[in-house]
């Protein structure tokens, strides 16, 4: 687990995005958008730059598959590992942590969604699933920690998804 408290300065394209995405919802009046997508969205923006920050090599945002549903929120290589990363944002600590929101059937969600984005590729490259729990607390700086390997590609019951 890696854990640290934003530090703002010399992050020039974050706070380039930030102004985009503000600019944005004022021009289109997004205003009506739920409360909590708006949280999710920011919130996957701050992960996708920590995770570039900490050497990860960014590939897909928000990736999808026509006819099924559901989304890998990012997607990127962390020195030859592919990582297929859940973001989870919170405006508050609450009782549960962010990362506990990855549940059962989530991690189902992910490791279908992963084994499709994986038919695509050449070859099968070693791959592992991160979770990463941003909390954009009032009043403070955001808090991020990232979660590597946060579950197998097996399941409990020890069933594997078949990749090809």
């Amino acid at each position: 687990m890696l854990k640290i408290r934003m530090n703002l300065s010399g992050r020039i394209p974050e706070l380039i995005t930030g102004a985009l995405e503000r600019l944005s919802a004022l021009l289109w009046r997004r205003s009506s958008q739920q409360a909590h997508l708006r949280t999710g969205r920011k919130g996957e923006r701050l992960a996708y730059y920590f995770l570039r920050r900490h050497g990860y090599t960014m590939v897909a945002r928000n990736w999808r598959c026509r006819g099924r549903r559901g989304e890998i929120d990012l997607i990127g290589w962390d020195g030859s590992v592919l990582c297929f990363i859940e973001v989870k944002t919170r405006s508050s600590h609450g009782l549960t942590p962010a990362e506990l929101a990855v549940n059962r059937d989530k991690q189902r969600e992910l490791r279908g969604m992963a084994a499709l984005y994986l038919r695509q590729c050449k070859s099968l490259p070693p791959s592992r699933f991160d979770v990463v729990s941003v909390y954009l607390t009032a009043g403070s700086q955001p808090e991020i920690e990232l979660f590597k390997d946060a579950f197998p590609w097996r399941s409990m019951s020890g069933k594997r998804r078949p990749l090809a």
